[in-house]
């Protein structure tokens, strides 16, 4: 490298003379004029070697710490499972691990198998059944090539509701099946009621601090029912409180139910539902029953314990633990016999309630006694059937009162009677958001949808279709509902029909299963339609069904196993094949209950 010479009289560069006084940049202009370009390079490497062997070197940075990983499995339906993996998640990113949360509907055994540390939080639905999108996972974890778990340190927390006799089904099978497959368990499976707060809480700090390499130094708070972190956030814990801006009763005066339209105003709430998404509703109990409770109880006059028992628990459901632990506490044989034998338990219970187990073996309890043998009371889901981007600061719900005789009793819906009959326009009802991720319109605006929702089911598909009308996509949409009568049951019979002429619903197929001698339902009007119905399939709809978990759901799946293989030209097994392929990859949607 030559540098040119630089003429007697040339100003040095600004950036070379501030760091020199006048007396040393003369010596330097004196000696570099007169110096050769061979004489400058060798000046520039000198200066360059000189700054390197005097200056002090800096410490290299330390490697940073390795971070000890962690899978957080799940396996969610009504999202209590998912909120619970976030919440571990962010306690086990502040403890220093490398945390991820999986669905088990996203992953596989053999992927699961390969993490060292593994928390499975998982919930049960209906009678011992898991997560509906985690049935292909638990099928493989089940089978006999399932992968080996030996280098896993586990801990397994189950989610359920002691109202179904196989309680926290779904986790107990887990927790044993990774512990027959090598795994290692490094903490006691926590079976969770529907209050699961607290002992949910317990397990994610204890179960944490026995997989960090310090185990028991640190000391974890969960707050769990603000997973975002604000406190402007509404949850079952802190409710917001709507004001009701209708109530209205969809059915005709001759029908043999009761279906309610019901909107709640959000505003200044900040609750930015979706559509598919549900709202919570804290009710209250029937002040009839919690008279009739206390009466039997001997503790009529307590007006505290009213107040608690009408607000606070769930004085309906009737449990098998509940049998057991009332046989205990008044000394009746009788009772503890049935409690000792799962037939005569699920006889007993079936159609009986809380009040009627202290009919059997009436005793005069204590308050504690009393509440002592109670749950909390209980939130109900209902989905949303509006859009905000149609109504705004509101959301819409159905309810379908629900009401029964059984043993010579009345028997009512908790939420539903309470909406139907002890709300009015101007009251206010406690609600909070239940998101549903899974359960949304498809993000590409063109995609046809198939929508199945009998009965009080067809409310997340008002909302699908407010939403398509207000966002202006161009896709079509074919639904199938049902109901008992057409002249008192057709739910926003009006709405629909519009949506038809306008084009913003392609198709509607009904059924009314009393309107002729033989009973029809969806799955007949689906059958019907096979032909046009596997078409779409075929060319990419997503199909929904949301309603009835116990029959409906089941038929309408059965239908569609019977659609498929009828219209491919294929056996019941690659039909089953094609509707989980579909459901693995978001197309076939369910929201029962």
């Amino acid at each position: 490298m030559s540098m040119p010479a630089l003429p007697r009289d040339t100003p040095m560069p600004a950036a070379l003379a501030a760091p020199f006084p006048e007396d040393q940049l003369a010596e330097l202009r004196r000696m570099l004029a007169g110096a050769s370009a061979e004489q400058r390079h060798w000046l520039a490497g000198y200066v360059a070697g000189y700054q390197a062997a005097t200056e002090p070197r800096a410490t290299p940075a330390a490697p940073p710490a390795r971070r000890t990983p962690l899978t957080i499995l799940f396996a969610s339906e009504s999202g209590n499972a998912e909120a619970l993996a976030a919440v571990a998640r962010k306690e086990a990113m502040r403890m220093g691990f490398a945390a991820k949360v999986l669905d088990m509907a996203d992953t596989t055994p053999e992927e699961v198998a390969r993490t060292g540390n593994l928390l499975v939080i998982a919930s049960t639905w209906g009678e011992g059944d898991p997560p509906q999108r985690a049935e292909s996972f638990l099928s493989a974890l089940m089978a006999d090539d399932a992968p080996r778990f030996a280098d896993v340190r586990y801990g397994v927390l189950a989610l359920g509701d002691r109202a179904y006799a196989r309680f926290c089904e779904t986790g107990r099978r887990i927790d044993a099946r990774l512990a027959a497959l090598g795994g290692r368990r490094i903490a006691s499976a926590v079976e969770c009621d529907l209050d699961y707060e607290k002992p949910a809480t317990a397990w994610i700090g204890s179960t944490l601090g026995e997989l960090a390499p310090d185990s028991g130094a640190a000391v974890i708070h969960v707050d769990f029912m603000r997973p975002s972190g604000t406190e402007e956030s509404y949850s079952r814990a802190r409710p917001f409180e709507a004001e009701i801006a209708a109530l209205v009763n969809l059915n005709g005066s001759r029908s043999t139910t009761r279906t309610f339209h019901v909107e709640v105003s959000l505003a200044e709430s900040g609750i930015a539902y979706e559509p598919g998404d549900s709202l919570g509703f804290l009710p209250t109990n029937d002040p009839a029953l919690v008279d009739d409770v206390l009466k039997t109880a001997g503790l009529a006059g307590d007006d505290a314990l009213r107040r608690a028992l009408a607000e606070r628990f769930d004085i309906t459901t009737l449990t098998p633990n509940q049998i057991g632990a009332y046989a205990a506490l008044v000394g009746d044989a009788s009772l503890a016999a049935i409690a000792e034998d799962a037939s005569r338990t699920a006889a007993f219970l079936r159609e009986r309630q809380f009040v009627d187990l202290l009919e059997a073996a009436p005793h005069r309890l204590t308050a504690e006694e009393l509440t002592g043998l109670l749950r909390p009371l209980p939130s109900r889901l209902y989905s949303v059937a509006s859009s905000r981007k149609l109504v705004g600061e509101e959301a819409h719900l159905l309810v379908g009162a629900v009401a029964w005789q059984g043993h010579g009793r009345e028997r009512k819906g908790v939420a539903s009677a309470d909406i139907a009959e002890r709300r009015a326009t101007g009251q206010r009802m406690k609600v909070y958001l239940q998101p549903n991720r899974h359960f949304r319109l498809p993000a590409e605006a063109d995609r046809p949808i198939i929508m199945v929702g009998p009965g009080t089911g067809v409310a997340p598909f008002r909302a699908f279709m407010q939403e398509c009308e207000a966002t202006g996509a161009n896709r079509r949409s074919w639904l199938f509902f049902g109901a008992r009568n057409f002249l008192h049951d057709f739910l926003y019979q009006l709405e629909w029909q519009d949506l038809l002429k306008r084009g913003v619903l392609t198709r509607m197929d009904v059924a009314f299963s009393r309107d002729q001698p033989e009973k029809i339902y969806v799955q007949h009007r689906m059958w019907e339609a096979r032909r046009e119905l596997f078409r779409w399939l075929a060319e990419g709809a997503h199909l929904y069904l949301c309603g009835d978990a116990q029959a409906m759901a089941k038929d309408v799946h059965a239908m569609l196993a019977r659609i498929i293989a009828d219209q491919s030209g294929r056996n019941d097994e690659h039909a089953q094949s094609y509707l989980r392929e579909m459901q693995k990859s978001g197309r076939y949607l369910k929201d029962v209950y």
